[in-house]
């Protein structure tokens, strides 16, 4: 009886347990994040947005069907052979204005020579004629259309009987005829033949003149002309029409080429070749080739920072912002990179890709400018560097989160974000900059200061009060019980307790997030129906190939910075904090923004804790280390500058952070803070060795 009560007991205590794993279960359903996605890659991308360490990605790392996409996008990808309906004042606009006055012009006179050279040959008058044509077009194309018209071969007829019927009476047609005729023809049908290279066409003496005289000059003259638009990316519609002119029309013979207004080309529309209206698109920088973006100004860069060593040709300032714009679409193709290897591998693969790549743009400016200011002597690098550092926290913690919020507000009026979650993110960032500025914070509670060119107002070294100036904490080997003692120990043990920090959060973020995403695939698609726009291997390939291009612009922008740096009216700090710290971070801003503006703006905020998780946590024990191996004279000890504006920031952005609403007032709170301090920046005096 009793055994009978005791497993009557358990049954209840066990059907209790039950009960309550299942509230629980229900409970943390109402927690979990809902990721809808066409494919398993891209749910694993989203899902990646959410984990700590992982650096946020909006773009798609898959094909999307072209059918899907926007009409801007299909606008950018079009043949340019459709008739639309337009206005003739929609023409005149500044992109086309803008055409005629950088190609249109000198390209309607290379066509009026070429075509006075082919008439000079005789044979070649036919393409005279076409020439002068294509040189009134090219002067002005939009809403003109060229035609290509069709060549007929000899006719031919089929007759369908349908029924018995028919046949009899075509017999008795046939009997009663006098004569034996063949079949009258009942339907003649006319076949183009597609190409220009039939036997008529290579039996005329103008062809061979034409291959001889005039196409060569016109094939140079539209191969620069693709090669100019093409770099200037937003000119692309010039360098497609170009191209078609090449391809088709100038191997075509000239009396099948006509050239007329684009309405009067509607009825047999699909005969027309080119049909263009606007030379510009402001839309082309989302033009990719085979997933890969079409900025090439990275070649311009190389191309006249290496060759033009003496700056006879471009001046050192040209050659810096050359270099620094530079760095953008290489940001963007590493975030690629780095998106396209974390949606396809496991947590492990992604976290280390994050960890090593997701910092080189900015790793690699730093350790390259430390190395040069290190053979010069010059000690204003280091300072630029630590501007460059400070600047890059002020950035993700103020100025990302306040324009995403202004930009989000002003489509959404409200909107809300886990305070919980940004709460934690937040205090994880207030502790990795504690754990930076320490060394600061010791120097200035048990350092010696030293100031340089001081000043008496009376004249005396004896009395009064003294004006100085350079007045810093000496840290250098003379101070050797405050900085050896004291000082650098505290450095190497900040620099290993905050990458082990991090991988801690990585571990913790695989533990407690692996089971909160309610991952949602569309239908009809999976993995094996995913076609990613770059591999594993091909990523990792252009992230090794940017990682070098970068190493390249990073050297022209240290080399060419110094000029601006002596004969600058405005404070080094200020050029370190903005121009140095958020360019790179310029894909990144466009990512939070995106995010925003699809009411996720808690993805918004994780872009910029991330990135300054990644500063403190790892860039800065990196630079560490690298002075370990290699002395460059980096010491982690900041301005009090530096110092105050980093704490103040956190402190904002974590009272901000607190009620889980995020709106365009205290978006815009966040950006004043900022320009606040990049004020403080500009007048500030420039650091000790500048």
């Amino acid at each position: 009886m009793t055994t009978h009560v005791e497993t009557r007991r358990r049954r209840v205590d066990t059907d209790k347990q039950a009960c309550s794993f299942v509230e629980e279960i229900r409970d943390e359903n109402l927690c979990k994040t809902t990721i809808s996605a066409e494919n398993e890659v891209e749910a694993q991308k989203l899902a990646n947005n959410y984990k700590f360490g992982f650096r946020k990605w909006k773009s798609h790392v898959t094909e999307r069907p072209f059918e899907d996409r926007s009409e801007i996008v299909k606008e950018l990808y079009s043949e340019l052979n459709v008739i639309k309906p337009y206005s003739v004042g929609s023409l005149f606009t500044c992109g086309n204005v803008l055409y005629v006055f950088l190609f249109g012009w000198w390209i309607s006179l290379v066509y009026v020579f070429v075509g006075l050279l082919m008439f000079l040959t005789v044979f070649g008058i036919p393409y005279a004629k076409l020439c002068w044509r294509l040189s009134c077009y090219f002067l002005w194309p939009f809403g003109k259309s060229i035609e290509k018209s069709s060549v007929s071969v000899p006719a031919y007829s089929v007759k369908i009987l349908e029924d018995n019927s028919a046949l009899e009476a075509e017999e008795d047609r046939k009997l009663s005829s006098p004569l034996l005729l063949s079949t009258p023809v009942e339907e003649t049908i006319e076949e183009p033949t597609g190409s220009p290279q039939d036997d008529h066409y290579w039996r005329r003496m103008s062809t061979y003149a034409w291959l001889l005289v005039g196409f060569p000059l016109l094939a140079v003259t539209h191969f620069v002309l693709c090669l100019i638009s093409w770099l200037l990316v937003f000119t692309i519609p010039v360098a497609k029409m170009s191209a078609k002119t090449l391809h088709i029309i100038l191997r075509t013979p000239p009396e099948h080429v006509h050239i007329s207004q684009a309405i009067e080309a509607q009825e047999h529309e699909d005969r027309v070749v080119l049909c263009c209206y606007h030379a510009v698109n402001l839309y082309y920088y989302k033009y990719t080739v085979d997933g890969i973006n079409v900025f090439a100004v990275i070649i311009v860069t190389l191309v006249i920072g290496y060759v033009d060593k003496t700056n006879q040709f471009v001046s050192s300032e040209v050659k810096f912002a050359t270099a620094v714009s530079s760095i953008i679409p290489l940001s963007y193709y590493i975030g690629m990179g780095i998106a396209s290897i974390s949606a396809q591998s496991n947590f492990a693969v992604g976290a280390v890709v994050n960890a090593t790549f997701g910092s080189i743009t900015e790793l690699t400016f730093y350790i390259t400018a430390l190395v040069r200011g290190h053979h010069q002597g010059n000690k204003c690098l280091e300072e630029i560097v630590k501007a460059a550092l400070t600047g890059t926290l002020l950035g993700c913690i103020l100025f990302i989160p306040g324009i995403c919020m202004i930009i989000g507000g002003l489509r959404h009026r409200e909107q809300r974000f886990n305070s919980r979650s940004a709460g934690v993110s937040s205090s994880l960032l207030f502790i990795s900059i504690g754990g930076v500025f320490a060394p600061t914070l010791f120097s200035k509670a048990y350092g010696n200061l030293v100031c340089e060119d001081c000043t008496n107002s009376t004249g005396t070294n004896t009395s009064g009060s003294f004006t100085c100036k350079n007045c810093h904490y000496d840290l250098s080997a003379n101070s050797y019980s405050l900085f050896h003692s004291h000082i650098e120990p505290l450095v190497y043990t900040i620099s290993i307790l905050l990458p082990v920090s991090y991988i801690i959060g990585l571990i913790f973020t695989l533990k407690t997030h692996s089971h909160i995403y309610d991952i949602h695939i569309g239908d009809g698609t999976g993995h094996l129906g995913a076609s990613v726009h770059w591999s594993r291997w091909r990523a990792l390939l252009i992230l090794i190939i940017a990682t070098v291009l970068m190493s390249a612009c990073a050297a022209l922008t240290t080399e060419h910075i110094q000029p601006i740096l002596s004969h600058s009216s405005v404070s080094q700090y200020f050029i370190g904090v903005t121009v140095l710290a958020m360019v790179p971070e310029i894909p990144e801003i466009v990512n939070g923004v995106q995010f925003a503006l699809q009411n996720t703006i808690s993805l918004s905020f994780e872009v910029g804790s991330c990135i300054a998780v990644q500063v403190c946590m790892i860039q800065i024990p990196i630079l560490v280390l690298f002075n370990i191996f290699y002395d460059v004279g980096f010491v982690l000890v900041f301005s009090d500058l530096h110092l105050w504006a980093s704490i103040f920031s956190v402190i904002v952005v974590n009272y901000i952070f607190m009620d889980g609403k995020s709106d365009y007032f205290q978006g815009t709170a966040l950006v004043v803070v900022y320009f606040i301090l990049l004020a403080l920046y500009f007048f500030a005096p420039s650091p000790a060795g500048c």
